[in-house]
């Protein structure tokens, strides 16, 4: 029941309305449904899909996410790239929008991602690939499968006029219980022939670890494919290497 502040005195009135109206303001404060995630890292070797886009050289990354409480979100992310990945530009811009939402145990997330690649001389280097991909969480490890599919564009041609592409991919990650380390692992296959494959079609896969200190994420992993790639340099871009990073996250 709440009790009558009338015929209260005034110092003792005064006393009741400030301790009363702090709660009363902090409940009412309007609970946003965005949120706002972002990161940045070095990594000593930018992989996609397996293949070097940095001749196997550093590269320095950064991406922002704005969610909504409906499961909309936009995010960009990007990364410094060697020229030879797209006719002479030096970075790499993904723009994506999608939408997740977790039905039982399942977590499906669609999207749409838009590969821009600024600086490169007008040449046909763009390109949209829409996205599909379901996973679960079981105790402390998740398992996930991803499906990529780029519709025929002149930026994926090998030579035959507009090529598409397929990727299929699954992940497993876990966090070692009560510490700041997890573990990951990554399969996937790419189905063309288009500019994205070796060839026809290749296989690539990795494994990794991480060590979570603050806001920072230290990573180490194996990454590897089955088939060979050089670029302009002589290098084997697609050759088994072992990639670190440092990821800030806010």
């Amino acid at each position: 029941m709440r009790k009558s502040i009338i015929g209260l005195s005034a110092p003792v009135l005064i006393g009741v309305l400030a301790a009363i109206s702090a709660p009363a303001m902090a409940q009412d404060a309007p609970t946003s449904d965005l949120t706002v995630t972002g990161n940045a890292a070095v990594v000593t070797d930018y992989r996609f899909r397996g293949i070097s886009q940095t001749d196997r050289r550093f590269a320095l990354q950064g991406g922002i996410t704005v969610s909504h409480s409906s499961g909309l979100y936009v995010s960009t992310w990007g990364s410094s790239i060697d020229d030879y990945v797209a006719s002479g530009s030096d970075q790499e811009l993904d723009l994506i929008a999608g939408y997740t939402k977790t039905i039982g145990a399942a977590t499906v997330d669609v999207g749409v991602l838009y590969y821009y690649y600024p600086g490169s001389g007008g040449a046909n280097t763009d390109f949209v690939e829409p996205y599909a991909s379901v996973k679960g969480t079981f105790g402390p490890a998740t398992a996930k499968l991803t499906v990529n599919y780029a519709p025929k564009a002149k930026a994926l041609s090998v030579g035959n006029g507009k090529e598409d592409n397929l990727y299929v991919g699954g992940d497993l990650s876990a966090s070692i219980p009560n510490t700041p380390l997890g573990v990951s692992a990554h399969l996937g296959h790419s189905f063309g022939p288009s500019y994205l494959t070796i060839g026809k079609e290749y296989t690539d896969w990795n494994i990794g670890a991480t060590y979570t200190w603050s806001h920072l994420t230290f990573g180490v992993s194996y990454v590897d494919t089955d088939k060979s790639s050089f670029s302009p340099s002589g290098r084997n871009i697609a050759k088994a290497g072992i990639v670190g990073s440092v990821t800030a996250s806010f």
